[in-house]
């Protein structure tokens, strides 16, 4: 089983703002949020294997298994560029139509939809044999885990525009015969 767990909250999320490559810390709620999930998740049974981003909220959430931390750097957040820190409603218009209408689309100094996704595949194409008999989980972001929800379903990375994460939430891809398939999605505590 392949457990994604997006991490708790921080400031910057409370304040509305886009995070990406931020590297902030989980604020009061966010450090409760990890404690809970972990305990939620660990309830069905023992995790064989913690993965995380390597951003501090990530590493954070991940640090509540009380297990060794794995990092992988492709399941980092995208990279907003030039909008990172910026709030929501402050990204002009015509940037979130261009990165609905273009997954090639890069902000100034920024990271494109499909690069992220291509990414985040194939770090889940890299556990998918072992998630077949081992509970991984892999502590992540709102796109990564969109990323990997769309791999799971076998769809493009434009998933992401029709879904929501909240934070701290869970969603949960079994392997069967070598396939994935989503069993949980957005699952909070």
């Amino acid at each position: 089983m392949l457990i994604l767990l997006r991490h708790g909250r921080t400031a910057a999320n409370a304040a509305g703002l886009l995070q990406g490559r931020l590297d902030q810390d989980l604020d009061d709620l966010g450090r409760d949020q990890a404690t809970a999930a972990a305990r939620h998740i660990t309830a069905d049974g023992p995790v064989d294997r913690v993965i995380a981003s390597p951003l501090k909220r990530a590493q954070q959430t991940a640090s509540a298994f009380g297990l060794p931390v794995e990092t992988d750097e492709r399941f980092v957040e995208l990279s907003y560029g030039v909008y990172e820190g910026v709030p929501h409603a402050d990204v002009p218009s015509e940037v979130w139509n261009r990165w609905r209408a273009d997954f090639e689309f890069v902000p100034e100094g920024g990271e494109s939809l499909a690069t992220l996704d291509r990414r985040v595949r194939g770090a889940c194409d890299e556990l998918v044999e072992r998630a077949e008999h081992e509970r991984i989980v892999v502590v992540s972001h709102v796109s990564p885990m969109k990323s990997a929800v769309g791999w799971a379903l076998g769809t493009d990375i434009g998933i992401s525009w029709n879904c929501h994460l909240d934070h701290a939430s869970i969603c949960r891809i079994a392997v069967r015969r070598g396939h994935p398939v989503l069993t949980s999605f957005n699952e909070t505590v």
